[in-house]
């Protein structure tokens, strides 16, 4: 059985150390980081999701950026635990965490990611939204979370400080 539920500021480090473990030791240094540096998560969205003994099973992070005028939440990264790999919790972390955004107002998010994996949450391939370099601009990939609301979205992606 897991249990999601957002992530407190004292479960920070376990979460780094989950990610350390399921991502390449350059993370850091990927161009969505640079859009996350200096700047706090999303306010409420970021969630863990835990085992029933209370162990790690994956996490889920949310940043603000900007895309010209317009505000859209940038997902990422989002890590499941390798034994726990397989079992939906990497799903459960995406469909509950992308409901809380958009109860919370939200309108559109984007990510950069493998689309065939990501199109089972409705993510498409974003044309005309470009993430700092180096960046393959076939894994920008978005999700309306209001209809129509990356229409006429076109620009760089900054941080939303």
């Amino acid at each position: 059985m897991i249990k999601l539920g957002p992530e407190r500021p004292e479960e920070g480090w376990e979460v780094e150390t989950l990610y350390d473990l399921c991502f390449a030791p350059g993370r850091e240094g990927l161009s969505s980081y640079r859009l996350r540096d200096g700047v706090a998560p999303a306010a409420g969205l970021s969630h863990v999701a835990r085992d029933e003994f209370g162990e790690l099973a994956g996490a889920i992070r949310y940043w603000p950026v900007r895309i010209g005028a317009a505000r859209a939440l940038l997902l990422g990264p989002v890590a499941v635990h390798p034994t726990r790999q397989g079992e939906g919790v990497g799903g459960v972390l995406i469909r509950e965490s992308l409901a809380v955004a958009a109860r919370a107002g939200w309108a559109r998010v984007m990510l950069v990611g493998d689309a065939p994996y990501y199109a089972r949450f409705g993510f498409t391939p974003l044309s005309g939204v470009e993430m700092p370099p180096p960046t393959n601009p076939a894994r920008v990939l978005g999700r309306a979370l209001t209809e129509g609301a990356w229409q006429g979205i076109r620009g760089k992606v900054t941080k939303d400080a």
